[in-house]
């Protein structure tokens, strides 16, 4: 498992989606992530795994399925 921190923002691309800004300018797709850190502009740390050689619908970056994460 890998740690991350950034922002939570929304994304309106095939009807929705929650994704992490990355602090190291990287975007992933957030796959698990609880309610309560799902809101738009909220920092946050993640602790989970990037799922090597699976693309998001953005294609921007890929899938971090989450594990936990907290706001900071």
């Amino acid at each position: 498992m890998s740690k991350f921190r950034g922002t939570v923002k929304h994304s309106d691309l095939e009807g929705g989606r929650w994704e992490l800004h990355a602090e190291d300018g990287e975007v992933y797709d957030l796959e698990g992530a609880a309610a309560d850190v799902l809101r738009d502009g909220l920092r946050v740390e993640v602790e989970g795994k990037v799922e090597k050689g699976m693309m998001s619908i953005g294609m921007r970056g890929g899938v971090l399925r989450v594990k936990q994460a907290r706001a900071v």
